[in-house]
C-alpha cells in the first residue's frame, strides 16, 4: 500500500476519532493554499466516503467515514 502524506494521515485520524459531517470537514479543514488538500486528496485516493444515505446530493449534514482502505492506511501508519 503506497503511503500517505501527513496532513491526510492527520485528517484520516481526525475523522476517525468520531463521527463527522462534511459540514465539519469543510469548516475545519477548508484552505486557500492550493497545495494544501488532505481531504480532496482522501477522497480522490478512495480513503473517505460520503455516506448519502441514497441520494446522490452531498449536505452539510452528510456523514464522512473511513473506507476500508483510509483505516488500513491509518493502521498502517501507527497513527
Amino acid at each position: 500500500m503506497e503511503t500517505a502524506s501527513l496532513p491526510v494521515v492527520q485528517f484520516l485520524a481526525w475523522i476517525a476519532d468520531r463521527p463527522r459531517t462534511y459540514g465539519d470537514v469543510k469548516q475545519a479543514w477548508r484552505s486557500t493554499c492550493p497545495r494544501l488538500t488532505s481531504w480532496e486528496d482522501a477522497v480522490d485516493d478512495g480513503l473517505v466516503r460520503f455516506e448519502t444515505g441514497g441520494g446522490a446530493r452531498l449536505t452539510d449534514r452528510t456523514v464522512v467515514s473511513l473506507t476500508e482502505r483510509g483505516r488500513r492506511m491509518l493502521q498502517d501508519t501507527g497513527a
